[in-house]
């Protein structure tokens, strides 16, 4: 028992401590402003066309989720969009959506996107794939996930977006050396992370930046940081369960339903598996279930992710990413239909989790 302890906690620290880094550059980040003055800049090059400002939205929300994790658009971008479209008049739905589906297709592309990305980086480096490997595989099926993702959204969505808004939202006021700092703070986290320096010591060294100048210009900012120990806590008790049920042999069943193989069939079998397996427990737990199906072969470990990351979007507890967007469309007003919100995820699933997968395929 001591030995499963060991090897889960000895995966699951540095991710941990990813996770609390990064809560803490996110919220410390909007708290400064960052993502208002983003927002309302992107309102005005919008030149009151909603198609033009959607689009400079969904940019923002692609670069927050490949490079602050896609838990931080689901928490924060959520809120920025809701008050935009509220503030110029336009349709939230289109921006809530928009925040959904790309927190969840578009964390392919970094380690750092994704929990289930950090966990497979050691799995694969194991294989002969390091940190910039890793970014060449996952490269095309991420862009391809993102492009038919907004291409989905636009498409549902074309008439809210083709109208005019005619005021621009006014700008707030902030502390500008804080905006400043916290703002270059997240410009160079970004290369940080693509370049492949550690992606627990980067956040790290970025929430200690930020954290140490808004104790001197806003002190009350960080006595009331709220960081995710509850979620980091239960992290880490799951990857203990799972370790200590393949060991037992419990997933096994799972793991053979998985199939064998890298061609296009058998990879379209994983990731299936994978985005089944997300929607039924939760992406993490089925994230790590199906981790052993890989069987060493690199392009079937990024078919499981996937399946796990783009997967996620029919049922509302298949990742805390759809449970946190959810929490604050609620907070903002915004309620959702269950059989609707289903109905679009399984059709956004449906288009993007195949067509990506057959990206990986081709490009492997």
């Amino acid at each position: 028992m001591l030995d499963v302890v060991t090897e889960a906690l000895g995966r699951a620290l540095p991710v941990a401590a990813f996770l609390l880094a990064i809560s803490a550059v996110a919220e410390l980040s909007d708290r400064a402003g960052v993502f208002d003055v983003a927002g309302h800049a992107m309102a005005r090059l919008g030149r009151h066309r909603m198609w033009l400002l959607w689009l400079s939205f969904s940019a923002l929300a692609v670069a927050c989720t490949v490079f602050l994790s896609l838990d931080t658009t689901a928490v924060l971008l959520t809120s920025v969009g809701l008050t935009i479209a509220r503030q110029v008049g336009a349709a939230p739905r289109a921006f809530a959506l928009t925040t959904l589906w790309v927190a969840n297709t578009g964390s392919l592309l970094l380690p750092v996107s994704n929990l289930t990305n950090l966990l497979a980086l050691p799995r694969l480096e194991q294989m002969g794939v390091d940190h910039g490997g890793y970014v060449r595989l996952a490269a095309a099926p991420a862009l391809v996930a993102v492009v038919l993702t907004l291409a989905l959204v636009a498409l549902l969505h074309r008439r809210e977006l083709s109208a005019r808004y005619v005021l621009d939202p006014p700008a707030a006021t902030h502390d500008r050396v804080l905006l400043r700092v916290a703002g270059a703070t997240c410009l160079v986290i970004g290369p940080a992370f693509a370049l492949g320096a550690a992606p627990w010591l980067v956040a790290g060294l970025a929430a200690l930046v930020l954290a140490g100048v808004t104790a001197v210009r806003s002190p009350g900012a960080v006595r009331t940081l709220r960081l995710p120990w509850a979620m980091t806590v239960g992290f880490s008790l799951l990857m203990v369960a799972v370790t200590g049920a393949h060991r037992a042999g419990l997933l096994d069943p799972l793991v053979d339903l998985a199939g064998r193989g890298t061609g296009a069939g058998d990879l379209l079998q994983v990731a299936g598996v994978s985005a089944l397996t997300a929607n039924a427990v939760n992406n993490l737990p089925g994230y790590l279930a199906l981790e052993p199906a890989a069987q060493g072969e690199p392009a079937r470990l990024l078919a499981v992710l996937v399946g796990a990351n783009a997967g996620p979007l029919v049922t509302p507890w298949a990742s805390l990413a759809t449970l946190l967007w959810l929490d604050r469309c609620r907070a903002a007003g915004v309620t959702w239909r269950p059989w609707r919100l289903a109905g679009g995820g399984l059709l956004c699933v449906a288009v993007v989790v195949p067509a990506t997968t057959l990206a990986l395929a081709l490009t492997t």
